[in-house]
């Protein structure tokens, strides 16, 4: 990594207020620009946030808007209404007041006598995903975004429902998160030693559980609508860098955009990366000058200079090599790969069917356990997030394998599989994993889908299974680019059970699969595509110069990952630190303290049994001068027929109670 603390252009920061244009609230930006921008006005640039610039996004706020700004541009971070040092309460997630905030700040922007008129504005996770939604109401000065780690459909690929089914990991602990970092305080040294704890009360006066919400609306409906810019994507009209990586979950987002969107407004870039910006140098690597890129991307459309990014292939992704099982890479083997267009010409479908013509039907019944092999449906660069070696898993499973491959086999895009099956049961879930399964044995997952049997006519429905009657289902797996080498074998793994990342049916069921009318689908890219073209490089990461944070360790840590099995009870217990950062203390003399835990359990042969609690406390103190503190729990459990949910959080100031509120839900398991 190389650091810059000089640049063409002086900077300069500043804190100020953004009027909205619902009532008398303001949101709280910093700004970092050119010194000269008022007689030399610049671009802007919004990264538009809940996760306060002040403490959680300092560090990595530091590394971008201060380079961006050096580079000409006026880089804004503003935090959203209700959060960090803004003013008003909190809402929902990606709810229409947060973006008729941001088309506010993007106007406001483009007003200013420092900036030329032209916005862009970008982000990740949800600051990719508000960049998005923001582009397709189309204020006028907004010409381009930069989307990392998004999602352009809110039911489907999102932390709440993936094929129809519950998010049994995501939708209970970004809930309990949520819960959390709503309730925290605006700081005193931005918004006054005399309004923080009035605004921190009204703030956690107004709180209701996301969890709540996100239960009530088990199909694809109005609520999931909104926000999901694949519903018309030609409501786009600035220009779009999708950016994913092949370890986060929101990747297929990238190959849906450069699919649909045309092509002189969108570009795509995949690496193997994680949830997490592309030059942080977290793992999975390599690492590339991802701010450069991004520079290219602003010079072309914001200040109208041919950089030629929009000579490059319409998707650049990175091409996996084979590779033992683990929980953790380094750098992942492999190389990039350009296609002109998606769905690419470099890819051809190849079909294999799971069985012979003579096969015997096959019974699926797994463990409800099956699943804690998974890895972290968020990886963000930790130790333990990507999954084991499959083994366990597979023996929970059926499996298909083919023969020993006899040469490599490149595959690029999102495989299929197709199974002609019968449920015992009204109710229930199939789940395929594709697995890369060396001569030893060890098996290396590659890509995973999953299917609640409701929604296999529609995510906007429910229509329950005819026991005894067989149907042709076919599902996506999430998109990879992956490389098998001769001598190994693919392996389909079938299940109907994926615990904790799918919320099991209320009863115990079974699937009955028809082999010889099932197959994987596979898109197998041609190596040799490509090889007369330019090879595609990056620059090495640069970032401005780091925020001099302090990071503190526990002396004693627990697992990030901790799987025990109480063998009387039949009980498999999860524990997960999600690691997001920790204790550290900030230049100002903030010191910020964070600790989370999320416990799954669940018994062998009870779907019931399933249990999910997210526990976190956060603590913020200044020398004497102040002190808050925030303790929330989430839970949530269900019978047959409903979800059950409990939430409390309790807020402190100055070791006094400054809030305790529970809150006690049911809702009916209507798909779920």
């Amino acid at each position: 990594m190389k650091y810059r603390d000089r640049f063409d252009r002086q900077v300069m920061r500043e804190d100020v207020w953004i009027p909205t244009r619902a009532g008398r609230t303001r949101l709280h930006a910093r700004i970092w620009r050119p010194t000269d921008a008022e007689h030399t006005p610049v671009p802007a640039l919004l990264e538009y946030l809940p996760y306060r610039k002040t403490d959680w996004t300092a560090p990595r706020d530091a590394q971008r808007h201060p380079w961006y700004a050096g580079h000409g541009y006026a880089s804004v971070r503003v935090d959203i209404r209700g959060h960090g040092d803004s003013e008003g309460t909190p809402g929902d997630e990606y709810d229409a007041q947060e973006l008729a905030d941001g088309v506010d700040v993007v106007n406001w922007l483009a007003e200013q006598p420092w900036c030329t008129g032209k916005v862009g504005m970008f982000g990740i996770s949800w600051g990719g995903f508000n960049s998005l939604q923001t582009a397709a109401l189309a204020p006028e000065p907004l010409k381009a975004i930069v989307t990392v780690c998004s999602t352009d459909d809110r039911y489907d690929n999102d932390v709440h429902y993936t094929g129809g089914a519950v998010l049994g990991i995501d939708m209970l602990a970004w809930a309990g998160t949520m819960l959390a970092f709503t309730a925290r305080p605006p700081d005193p040294t931005s918004v006054g030693e005399d309004r923080w704890l009035p605004m921190w009360r009204e703030r956690l006066d107004a709180l209701e559980p996301f969890l709540h919400t996100w239960l009530a609306h088990q199909q694809r409906d109005a609520y999931w609508r909104h926000g999901s810019v694949c519903e018309d994507y030609t409501a786009i009209d600035a220009a779009v860098l999708a950016v994913g990586g092949w370890h986060d979950p929101y990747r297929d987002t990238v190959l849906r955009l450069v699919e649909h969107l045309p092509d002189e407004r969108v570009r795509g870039l995949i690496g193997p990366w994680s949830h997490q910006y592309p030059d942080r140098g977290l793992p999975p690597g390599p690492a590339i000058g991802f701010l450069q890129e991004t520079l290219r991307w602003w010079d072309q459309h914001l200040k109208g200079e041919d950089t030629g990014i929009m000579r490059e292939p319409k998707l650049r992704a990175w091409l996996n090599d084979p590779v033992p099982p683990a929980t953790s890479y380094d750098v992942m083997p492999g190389r990039w790969v350009g296609e002109p267009n998606w769905p690419p010409p470099s890819v051809t479908w190849d079909e294999r069917p799971l069985g012979e013509a003579t096969s015997a039907p096959v019974l699926v019944r797994s463990p409800q356990h099956t699943g804690l092999d998974a890895g972290r449906f968020f990886p963000f660069g930790n130790a333990s997030d990507l999954p084991p070696d499959q083994r366990e898993e597979d023996g929970r499973s059926v499996c298909f394998d083919s023969a020993p491959l006899p040469e490599r086999v490149e595959i690029l895009g999102r495989p299929r599989v197709r199974l002609r099956l019968d449920s015992a049961t009204p109710r229930a879930h199939v789940i395929a994993r594709v697995c890369d399964v060396a001569p030893d044995g060890s098996s290396t997952l590659v890509t995973r889908g999953v299917l609640n049997l409701l929604s296999r006519h529609g995510r906007d429905r429910a229509v329950e299974w005819t026991p005894g009657t067989y149907e042709t289902v076919e599902f996506e797996l999430n998109g990879i680019g992956y490389a098998f080498p001769p001598g190994h074998r693919i392996r389909v793994a079938v299940s109907d059970a994926y615990w904790p990342w799918v919320w099991p049916h209320g009863e115990r069921g079974e699937l009955t699969v028809r082999p010889a009318e099932s197959a994987l689908l596979l898109p197998v890219r041609d190596p040799a595509y490509g090889a007369d073209l330019a090879p595609i490089r990056f620059e090495e990461p640069e970032q401005a110069a780091p925020l001099p944070v302090g990071y503190e360790r526990p002396a004693e840590p627990m697992p990030e990952r901790l799987v025990t099995h109480d063998v009387a009870k039949g009980e498999w217990t999860l524990e997960v630190d999600p690691n997001y950062g920790g204790s550290r203390t900030y230049p100002d003399g903030l010191r910020y303290e964070e600790s989370a835990r999320e416990t799954y359990r669940i018994r062998t042969d009870d779907p019931l049994s399933a249990r999910a609690v997210s526990e976190w406390g956060i603590r913020l103190r200044r020398g004497d001068d102040w002190d808050a503190e925030i303790m929330a729990r989430t839970e949530l459990r269900a019978t047959a027929t409903e979800f059950i949910m409990d939430s409390r959080i309790e807020a402190r100031a100055d070791g006094e109670t400054v809030v305790k509120r529970a809150w006690h839900r049911t809702t009916p398991r209507t798909s779920a």
